[in-house]
């Protein structure tokens, strides 16, 4: 299956659009049953050092974030959307494209959740050498771009209630999104002087944790 970008509709709307919202309770739905915030609380503790800060980018409505603030973690938000009501004080909340954000220097570890698979490959490539120049961990959780994942989504929505941007863009993304090395290789990320290690889980995530050789 040929890696595809389309547009998704949740990028045409605006955040307090009915549909936006209606969107925005499917993904909490999906990251639950995916487990995908749960896997970002295991996997960070151990990776962020004393006096770090962590980026989230594309932080949407917060959830992962405040979820990782809640245990601890020292996490800033980077989304295009409007600092949510409960962000907290404390912590940044940055209101700009993650391809034109000029504060990664203040970034030692960047994360990302169902965020990458929404760029072209040269967009990737870019935003990888600005993460590079800076940037001691990348983690990341995706989709696995598999047609078996496409129909298994097709077949779930409409049992939790996905309304037709869901529906879409969870098709969309899944045909953008990853397999094997190919987030790390798309982002530039040299084997040499990175320590890639990409997963899949059974019920479509693509998993990588990228780590800056010593």
């Amino acid at each position: 299956m040929r890696r595809t970008l389309e547009p998704e509709i949740l990028d045409s709307l605006p955040p307090g659009h009915p549909d936006a919202m209606h969107n925005r309770r499917d993904l909490r739905v999906v990251n639950r049953v995916m487990g995908n915030h749960r896997w970002f609380g295991r996997v960070l503790p151990p990776l962020i050092r004393p006096g770090e800060k962590v980026l989230e980018l594309g932080a949407g409505t917060g959830e992962l974030g405040l979820r990782l603030v809640a245990a601890g973690m020292p996490v800033d938000g980077l989304d295009l959307w409007p600092r949510p009501a409960g962000w907290p004080a404390v912590h940044a909340w940055h209101v700009a494209d993650l391809r034109e954000f000029g504060g990664y220097a203040g970034y030692p570890v960047v994360i990302g959740n169902l965020i990458f698979h929404q760029f072209s490959g040269s967009d990737l490539a870019a935003l990888g050498a600005r993460l590079q120049a800076h940037a001691r961990v990348i983690v990341a959780c995706e989709p696995v771009r598999r047609r078996w994942f496409q129909m298994l989504y097709a077949l779930f929505a409409p049992l939790f209630g996905a309304n037709y941007v869901s529906r879409h863009d969870g098709r969309v993304s899944i045909a953008a999104g990853f397999r094997g090395a190919e987030l790390p290789q798309a982002l530039g990320l040299d084997p040499r002087a990175w320590d890639c290690r990409c997963t899949s889980t059974p019920l479509g995530g693509y998993r990588m944790v990228a780590v800056r050789r010593a």
